[in-house]
This record gives C-alpha cells, sequence and structure tokens, in this order.
C-alpha cells in the first residue's frame, strides 16, 4: 500500500505543477478516503500536503483545518514523529488564526512547546520552539496581552541565542521592539530594544546583511515609527534614505528578473522548434541553462528552503517568492507585510517626512505611487469602489485591513498637503474619498472615524466655517481613547472658537485650553506641545499678557523649528510673534519675523499666511510711515486675497461643501461586526504610526472690519499610523 500512496502522491504533485489543484487534492483525498487502511504515518502524511495545497492555492481554509485536526489525532497514538507533529501544530495554529479562533490557536501552541521542551536539545528542536513563540506572540497581540507577547518573544530570542543564529536573533529583536512601539509604555524599554537591534544587526556581516531584505524593511521602518513618534525629524532622515534606497535596489532587481525571464521564453519558444539545427540548439541550451542559474541566484530567498511552510502565518497571500519578504528561516517564514505593502509604507514615510518642509511635488509623486500600488492590491482582494465589508471573504479581511488602513493614511495625508496649499476643491474630494471608504469598511476602518471628522474640522476652519470646525473638533476628540490625540483636538477647537470672536466662544475656548495645558507634561511627543504653546499664547494674549505669552509662543517656535522641522507651523509661528512684537512697539524686531514669515508661506503657496503676514506688515509700515511699503504691500495683499477668494468661491460651489462642514456626524451600518472585529482585534503585529504629524495652523480668512489684536488661526492636526 505504500507503494500506491507514493503514486498518488507523484500524481498530486504532477497535476499541482500542471495548476490542476482540483485534480491533485483528489488524488490524495483518495488516499484518506480508501476502505482500505493505510498506515497512520501515511495518512498523516497525505492530508499535510492536503491541507497545505488548499492554504496554498485556495481559501477553503476550514476544509485545511479538517484534515489538519484529523492528523493531529492520529499523532497522539505515534510515538516519536517530531517532525510531523510540529508541522502539524504549526499549520493548525495557522488555520486558526485566519478563522480567528484565538482560543483554539492558544491551545494548539501551547501543546506544541511543550513538545519542543520535552525533545532534544537539537538545532531543529530549536527551531520549532522559535516558530511557536512567533506564533504565539502574534496570538497574544491580538488580545492585547503586550506584556506577555514579549515574554514568547524573549524565548524565542534565547532559542536562537542558543544555536548562535543572529538572522533569527535579529527577528526577535525587531520583534520585541515591534511590540514596545505598539505598547508604548516605557520610552527607556523602547530605547533599550532599539540598541538592541543595533548591536545584532550590526554584528551581521554587510554582505549578509544585503540579502536579508525582509529584516531590512523591518527594522529600518521600526526605527522610523519611533522616530516621526517623538518628532526626532533629523534622525528620521537616515532611516527615509536607507529605505529608499533598498526599495530602489529591489525594484531594479526585479526589473532585471522580469526582463531574464522574458529572454528565457523566447528561447524555449526557439527550443521548442523541431526543425532548429543541432549547432543553433546546442548555443541556445548553452544560454538557457545560463538564464536559469542567473534567474535561480537572483530569485531565491537567503531564506528559502524546500521544507518551507505555506502560507505564512501572517494571512493568506499565495504570492510568487520575489513578492515576498521573509522575515526569518524555515520552519518560520514569517512575513510582517507583504512587499507591495511594504513599498506603499516606504512611500508613505517620505511623504511624512517630506510634507513638513513643503516637499509638496515629491510628495504629490509618492502619494500617487503608493495609492498605485494599494489599488492593484484591493483589486487582487477582490474590492473595488462598490465593495463593502459583507463582501470580503473571511480569509481576505486581516490583508484588506491592512492595505485599506494605508490608502486612509495616503488620503490623510493628501488633504494636509491640499489645504496647506489652499487647493480646497482637491482637499475636498480626497477627504469625501476617505468618507466613501470608512462608510463601506466602518468595522476595519473604526479608528479613521475621529481622523475624518478632525479633518472636517479642518476643512471647515480653512474655508472660514469656524463654528463647524470646532464642532468637528469636539467630535472627534470623543471618538478617540488617545490622550494626546484629544488634547490636539481640543486645542485645535479652541483656536476655532478664538477666530469667532465673541465672549462665549472665548470662554468655551478657555475651558478647553486650560485643563490639558495643565497636562502638557504628561505627552509623549513634541506635537502636542506645540500645538498647545501656540493655543495658550493666543489665550494670554486675548488676556492681554503680551510678555508671557511672548515666552510661551517662543517656546513653541522653538519646538516647531528645531525638532519638528514643520515649516508651515514656524511661518504661523513667526507670524503671530510678529504681531505680538508690533503690539509691543519692537518695530525692528517684528520688520525682520514677518519677513521670514512671509518667505517661508510664499514657498509653501500658503495663501492665507501670506495674507495674514501681508496685513500684519501693512500695519507695520503704517506705524513707520513708510508709505511706499505700505501701497506696494497691501497692493499684494489684495491680488494674494482676490485669488483666494476665487479659491473659497470654487470650495462653497462644491456639492461636497455642505455635506463636510454639517454639524452631523457620518452613520454607518455596521456589517457583520463580530466576525470581523476579531479578525482585525489587534491587526497582527500592526503598529500605531501616530501619523501624519501637525501640518501647521491653517490662518482665519481675512475680515475686511476686523479690528482684532491678530487673525488667529487653526493647527493641522498633530496625530497614526507601520
Amino acid at each position: 500500500m505504500e507503494a500506491v500512496a507514493e503514486g498518488l502522491w507523484g500524481l498530486a504533485d504532477h497535476h499541482e505543477k500542471s495548476g490542476e489543484i482540483g485534480k491533485a487534492v483528489k488524488c490524495l483525498e483518495a488516499i484518506c478516503q480508501s476502505h482500505v487502511s493505510f498506515l497512520p504515518i501515511i495518512e498523516v502524511k497525505t492530508r499535510l500536503r492536503v491541507a497545505i495545497l488548499l492554504l496554498k492555492h485556495t481559501h477553503n481554509v476550514n476544509h485545511a483545518k479538517n484534515h489538519l485536526e484529523r492528523s493531529q489525532l492520529l499523532l497522539k497514538t505515534t510515538p516519536s514523529c517530531f517532525e510531523l507533529k510540529c508541522r502539524t501544530f504549526s499549520l493548525l495554529s495557522q488555520c486558526y488564526h485566519l478563522v480567528g479562533a484565538i482560543p483554539p490557536q492558544k491551545n494548539i501552541l501551547f501543546k506544541a512547546l511543550e513538545l519542543t521542551a520535552s525533545a532534544s536539545h537539537e538545532v531543529v528542536v530549536k527551531l520549532w520552539s522559535c516558530n511557536f513563540n512567533s506564533q504565539l506572540a502574534n496570538v497574544l497581540i491580538i488580545e492585547g496581552d503586550y506584556p506577555s507577547s514579549i515574554s514568547a518573544l524573549q524565548a524565542g530570542y534565547a532559542s536562537a541565542t542558543e544555536i548562535s543564529y543572529p538572522d533569527l536573533q535579529m527577528f526577535f529583536a525587531t520583534s520585541i521592539l515591534h511590540v514596545h512601539l505598539m505598547q508604548w509604555e516605557d520610552e527607556n524599554l523602547i530605547a533599550q530594544a532599539i540598541n538592541q537591534c543595533n548591536v545584532i544587526w550590526e554584528s551581521i556581516d554587510p554582505n549578509r546583511r544585503g540579502q536579508l531584505l525582509g529584516l531590512l524593511f523591518y527594522n529600518e521602518l521600526l526605527h522610523m515609527f519611533y522616530r516621526l513618534r517623538i518628532c526626532d525629524y533629523k534622525n528620521a532622515a537616515q532611516h527615509v534614505d536607507k529605505l529608499d534606497a533598498a526599495m530602489k535596489a529591489d525594484l531594479q532587481k526585479m526589473q532585471q528578473v522580469q526582463q531574464l525571464t522574458s529572454e528565457l521564453y523566447a528561447l524555449n519558444q526557439s527550443l521548442s522548434r523541431p526543425d532548429l539545427p543541432s549547432r543553433e540548439r546546442s548555443a541556445l541550451s548553452g544560454r538557457q541553462a545560463q538564464l536559469q542559474e542567473r534567474l535561480k541566484r537572483m530569485t531565491e530567498s537567503s531564506f528559502t528552503s524546500k521544507d518551507s511552510l505555506e502560507p505564512a502565518y501572517f494571512g493568506n497571500e499565495r504570492r510568487a517568492l520575489g513578492d515576498k519578504l521573509f522575515l526569518a528561516p524555515p520552519p518560520i517564514d514569517g512575513e510582517w507585510l507583504p512587499k507591495s505593502a511594504v513599498y506603499a509604507l516606504v512611500d508613505l514615510m517620505a511623504v511624512i517626512f517630506g510634507r513638513p518642509k513643503g516637499l509638496f511635488k515629491d510628495c504629490a509623486k509618492r502619494i500617487q505611487s503608493g495609492m498605485h500600488i494599494i489599488q492593484d492590491e484591493l483589486e487582487k482582494l477582490g474590492i473595488t469602489d462598490v465593495s463593502t465589508e459583507v463582501d470580503l471573504k473571511h480569509s481576505a479581511i486581516w490583508m484588506a485591513g491592512v492595505y485599506l488602513m494605508l490608502l486612509m493614511q495616503f488620503l490623510e495625508n493628501k488633504v494636509a498637503v491640499e489645504l496647506t496649499r489652499s487647493e480646497f476643491v482637491e482637499a475636498q474630494e480626497a477627504l469625501m474619498q476617505m468618507k466613501s471608504w470608512f462608510v463601506r469598511f466602518p468595522t476595519i476602518l473604526q479608528a479613521s472615524e475621529s481622523i475624518i471628522e478632525m479633518l472636517r474640522g479642518q476643512y471647515a476652519h480653512s474655508v472660514g466655517c469656524y463654528s463647524e470646525a470646532a464642532f468637528h473638533y469636539v467630535e472627534a476628540a470623543k471618538l478617540t481613547v488617545s490622550k494626546p490625540m484629544q488634547a490636539m483636538c481640543h486645542a485645535y477647537a479652541a483656536v476655532s472658537y478664538f477666530c469667532i470672536g465673541d465672549a462665549e466662544s472665548s470662554s468655551q475656548a478657555l475651558d478647553l485650553i486650560g485643563p490639558i495645558y495643565l497636562m502638557k507634561d504628561s505627552f509623549i511627543g513634541v506635537r502636542e506641545e506645540a500645538g498647545l504653546h501656540f493655543a495658550y499664547g493666543l489665550l494670554l494674549m486675548r488676556q492681554q499678557d503680551f510678555q508671557d505669552a511672548r515666552n510661551r509662543l517662543a517656546k513653541g517656535l522653538q519646538i516647531a523649528h528645531n525638532q519638528m522641522g514643520n515649516l508651515q507651523l514656524v511661518s504661523q509661528y513667526l507670524t503671530i510673534l510678529g504681531n505680538l512684537a508690533l503690539a509691543l512697539h519692537d518695530t525692528v524686531q517684528a520688520r525682520e519675523i514677518l519677513r521670514s514669515s512671509l518667505t517661508l508661506a510664499k514657498k509653501l503657496s500658503d495663501i492665507p499666511t501670506q495674507i495674514w503676514v501681508l496685513s500684519v506688515l501693512t500695519a507695520l509700515y503704517q506705524q513707520l510711515g513708510e508709505k511706499g511699503n505700505e501701497m506696494e504691500n497691501d497692493e499684494y495683499r489684495r491680488k494674494k486675497l482676490d485669488e483666494l477668494e476665487k479659491r473659497l468661491a470654487d470650495a462653497y460651489s462644491s456639492i461636497h461643501h455642505i455635506e463636510l462642514i454639517d454639524k452631523v456626524k457620518i452613520e454607518v451600518q455596521q456589517f457583520h461586526e463580530s466576525d470581523i472585529m476579531r479578525a482585525t482585534a489587534g491587526q497582527s503585529m500592526t503598529v500605531n504610526l501616530d501619523i501624519p504629524e501637525s501640518i501647521g495652523l491653517s490662518t482665519p480668512l481675512p475680515h475686511p472690519s476686523s479690528a482684532r489684536l491678530v487673525d488667529l488661526d487653526i493647527g493641522r492636526r498633530g496625530k497614526k499610523k507601520v
């Protein structure tokens, strides 16, 4: 009977290579359903092969799970067979992961770890222990149990250290850093985790590091997330450069692979000709061997082996080896994200790094590139502009969530860029796209609800609808549990209330800004601090406490310039400080500050800030009696005002304007929420990117009758985000 089984296995292999997966499965299931008994070990091996075929080529996870559960039962009464037991445990755990069955997945992983603990101390045992600890850490993250997840990863790191495997040590070190970034409780622990990653990475031979592309991207992106979270843009620059260089090198390599593949295909076509002369056939055969060898060297991952388990437990994507970024050797084969998602993340990092510096052309290209990647991947998952959550296959939910959240990040950044450039209609369209995706995928994109509300507030403020802006900011604060996010929303709402200008609104602004300013030292990054200094400085100016206001605003300016590198925020801090200097009759400093502010505002195409600066400069020239400068300045101001009014008229006439500013929350229909929440809970090793950063403060629309000391403005959020 063993010969019969081997024959059917061979036939199944043939059908799989021919792409006839159904026939391959039938060959294997013939063994499992036979009336003649096969040895238990043969049935186990067969069921394992069926499960791998189903997971690799279909979405029939439950069918695969049934085969693996039967294999597990058979192996209970089978002595030894360590490798088979481990493969069964690992694949069964992956099946439970894909269907969102957390308790049985934890149970099977605990059994697997008991097995490895009772086995010998051979390398293969340690590798399987690493596999199970890695999967267990993933499960614990989904449950939100970060300390236990870190403990599991540390156990895996210990096993990797015992067998002196630096690549595997790096995998666990980066995973530990990832969990610390998700938890974000102790910055000292995060710093230690970062240092550990750096030490291990540097200990790996440089030539070897070049082969570990998955780990390179993972490590650099995690470092980038950390730098962005604390607004350390100076040190973030090196990581952006490394990510860009690695991505471009890999794209170039894949282009070469594509060219070689095309050449090999054409060569094979020529060799298939029966009338080909023998001398020519010999030459082409030699060239064929060369091409095959080159392709093998270029496409073979340093972690690839015939024993690799399919699929990796991070989702159920069927992709060619060249499209995968392996993080660890078999039997782990863990991916963090598919290569396309990583490339989109690299584009997103470039946008987030470049946008505060006013590099809008490059940002526009990166946004377009990233969104194109994401839309292609969504189409592969069957997601179109009319799809909803009910249309998703359960096994596709996690991967759909990855791409949809990335898409929302790009759209969010696009809104921010367009508002900075006073392109209100473009901002409307991007914001409406965000709303459309959220309405159709409300559970997966639940975290985006508060962001959309805040962006509605930013849009409303940018077009002069301050009451509506304050409403949306306050609503956004209600929709998030993030204390820093709530603080920023309240600060922005306070500034919108200041812009309304009446006594009641000023009182509401004071009620919002006072309590959160006292909490500023408890926040993580400097974004919140910069925003709060701005809002509180305005409050002190309203209270005629000019000296204290100047001190607070100067401190905020220092943060915006030295740590955030945000040109728009710097420009607007300079404008209000110049205005304050004028109020204190320090005309020399006022002139210098305002000229710097105007230069930055022009660079950013920030029309409202330009008008604001020009208005203050006009007042300065009037005070100094410089009639010529006053007239020239005022003429340029009127020109910019006409340009702004035209853009506002276009925004007001848009069909989306009222819908966006209306004081109504977005209404959504929930679709099979329990299933989706279970599948997306914890997002399986995602990180709160906490992006994009504060993009500056959009000025209020100039009002001819305004006699206030300053025209106030609004912070464009310092928020999320790999």
